[in-house]
């Protein structure tokens, strides 16, 4: 019966009930029919939107692993946000059968995200690959992205298989990318190939493409068990899904393993491929791609990097991945408090699947309590939020996005206190005193612009704004410029994506990476209402920015304190100087209105009485800012 379950599952009981048993059904494949020789594990790689996805579908369907109809847009992309928005967020794999030649190929296929907040799904993902696809754009070209994960795979010295995507587009240009291929990446010409994976143009040769020109992996059957956890996700039924790469031996239902990270022993459950849905297998062997159940209950024991291997048979560790710096640091609270336990499982269960975010408490007089989250750019901070509403129905508060700074310190009793003399600052109320700081140190990354030469005056306008210096500027083609840029992160991580597409109508990419750290000239900018610092709107700026940003929350928060019967001044200050003031006006009566006519001296009296009694209130109230326009001002807001 439990083969058939869907069949026989009693009305009552809810569909989700049928997950526990999702594969037990399926007949099991047998995996040694595929020797080292016949396996090719590859990944898709490109720019965001230039067809990984698509031509993921027809290498799917060419291969017989998914039927072909009409509706097979996306078929890797599974969660919700990755369909609504039209991008990979998440790497995912499947295993294709292939017959070429009289002889039966297993090649193992990787879909990466194209954007720069996920080039570490890419990086991971090329680890447990001998060869890429680099898919570009016909009609646009090479992108700021498409140069990134090309030297991604260069540096893991993977084979590189250059493809034209989108030739059936009205304006497409392959002899155009194609020479922009040669120039940039120095791949010959004759070695592009020229497809359509939207009407499956040519896709058949990209397939015999990956079996010619990408080596089978380096392993061998007869030696111990060796094998790399380079993704996982979590399931409520049955816990921890590890994604593994064999490099060696083979791994079985029933056998116990050791990871290496964690030292604990497990039991392994269940083994299987991917197809792209769990397709459970006796045996997985060396070289193999696939997946593993072993009864872990948190991701953080399938540690990205891992090695596992034989309980008693212990092997030396592949060398691992460094771990995801968060480049974006973002308060999260509840909307209501009664919602913070509600809130802080989700949050669990999501960050299980997505372990590249960082968490810690936090706690604000404003917002109460809740979360300080390091994400790794703008649209990983956004996704994590929407799929935060839809898959947990949770409606947060997210504050305005921060990066993390570092100070030298030269006090001795604050080296002694923190134990060390350089500390990361992630909340301003953290900031330290300048006497006793040597210098302050801010994040920096190194910036690549792709843009057509007619915009190239705007955008260095744009990027001289940001206190970004010019490294290198380079013609790829009679058209199209590459800027390398060096930024400040705090520069460009809210609006200047958004500012370079409008600036170029859309044409600009971007892309950058982690550049270290540089000295900066940074000061705290305290919020004050009628003199009284207000914590929550503390923020760490630099000097030549403090004045314009202090106008324009002065300014916000004007438009969002409620009038009092008192006058409040609104002002931004560094230290004890004051660098912009608002003043909100006070409610009044009219005193005057029941005096018709009479002496001046009368209606002088009544006025001078009132300005007395709102400067005695103005002493004694106190403004309390209430938590709405708190969270209008905190909030990141699109029209900055």
């Amino acid at each position: 019966c439990r083969a058939a379950a869907p069949l026989c599952r009693p009305a009552w009981l809810p569909a989700a009930c049928e997950r526990p048993y999702s594969g037990r059904g399926k007949e099991k494949v047998d995996m040694s029919t595929y020797p080292v020789e016949s396996i090719r594990n590859f990944s898709i790689i490109a720019h965001v939107d230039h067809g990984k996805s698509t031509l993921a579908d027809r290498l799917l369907e060419i291969t017989g692993t998914i039927s072909k109809t009409d509706r097979n847009r996306q078929v890797l992309d599974k969660l919700q946000v990755e369909r609504e928005r039209g991008i990979t967020v998440k790497a995912q794999s499947a295993s294709l059968f292939y017959n070429h030649e009289g002889i039966n190929y297993l090649l193992n296929l990787i879909d990466t995200p194209g954007h720069v907040d996920f080039s570490y799904e890419v990086s991971r993902s090329l680890s447990a690959c001998q060869g890429v696809i680099l898919v570009v754009d016909a009609n646009e070209g090479i992108q700021a992205q498409t140069v990134a994960n090309f030297y991604l795979a260069f540096e893991a010295q993977l084979s590189i298989i250059p493809v034209i995507n989108k030739i059936d587009l009205k304006n497409a240009d392959p002899e155009r990318v194609e020479k922009q291929i040669e120039k940039l990446f120095d791949i010959p010409t004759d070695e592009c190939i020229r497809i359509s994976a939207k009407q499956g143009t040519n896709v058949e040769k990209v397939l015999q493409k990956v079996i010619e020109k990408i080596p089978p992996p380096q392993c061998n059957t007869a030696d111990p068990l060796k094998a790399l956890v380079f993704d996982s996700t979590f399931d409520h039924y049955r816990g921890v899904i590890a994604n593994i790469a064999v490099f060696g031996g083979e791994i079985t239902k029933g056998q116990k393993i050791v990871s290496a990270h964690t030292k604990k022993r497990y039991e392994v459950n269940e083994v299987g491929i991917l197809t792209p849905d769990e397709q459970p297998t006796h045996k997985l062997y060396a070289g193999q791609v696939g997946y593993l159940i072993a009864g872990m209950k948190e991701v953080t024991e399938a540690q990205i990097g891992d090695t596992l291997f034989l309980y008693k048979q212990p092997v030396e560790p592949l060398p691992g991945f460094k771990s995801a710096k968060p480049m974006v640091f973002a308060g999260m609270y509840p909307i209501d408090q009664t919602e913070y336990n509600n809130l802080k499982s989700a949050l669990e269960r999501l960050t299980l699947n997505d372990s590249s975010v960082t968490v810690h408490r936090d706690s604000s007089l404003a917002l109460g309590a809740g979360w300080r989250l390091g994400f790794l750019g703008l649209l990983h901070m956004e996704v994590f939020n929407q799929r935060l509403e839809q898959e947990y129905n949770m409606s947060v508060i997210l504050t305005a996005p921060t990066v993390p700074y570092k100070a030298v310190l030269s006090s001795a009793k604050l080296i002694k206190e923190h134990g060390k003399d350089q500390i990361t600052i992630i909340n301003p109320a953290q900031f330290p005193d300048r006497l006793s700081v040597s210098e302050y140190l801010e994040p920096t990354v190194l910036g690549t612009v792709v843009t057509p030469h007619e915009y190239i005056g705007k955008i260095i306008t744009l990027c001289q704004d940001r206190r970004a210096v010019q490294k290198d500027m380079l013609y790829i083609d009679e058209n199209r410029v590459m800027l390398k840029y060096l930024f400040p992160l705090n520069e460009i991580v809210v609006d200047f994506y958004d500012a370079l597409k409008s600036l170029s109508s859309g044409y600009a990419s971007f892309d950058y990476e982690d550049a270290g750290y540089q000295s900066a000239d940074l000061v705290k900018m305290d919020i004050l209402l009628n003199g009284n610092p207000v914590e929550e709107l503390a923020t760490i700026i630099h000097r030549d920015k403090a004045h314009a940003a202090g106008k324009l929350l002065c300014e916000r928060l004007k438009e969002t304190i409620p009038r009092q019967l008192f006058e409040i001044a609104i002002q931004a200050a560094i230290g004890k100087k004051i660098i912009a003031r608002e003043t909100l006006k006070a409610y009044r009566k009219n005193v005057v209105a029941k005096c018709y006519g009479g002496d001046i001296t009368r209606r002088m009296k009544l006025l001078r009485r009132q300005a007395e009694g709102k400067r005695l209130m103005r002493k004694i109230g106190n403004v309390e800012v209430p938590r709405d326009a708190f969270i209008r001002v905190l909030k990141r807001e699109s029209d900055k």
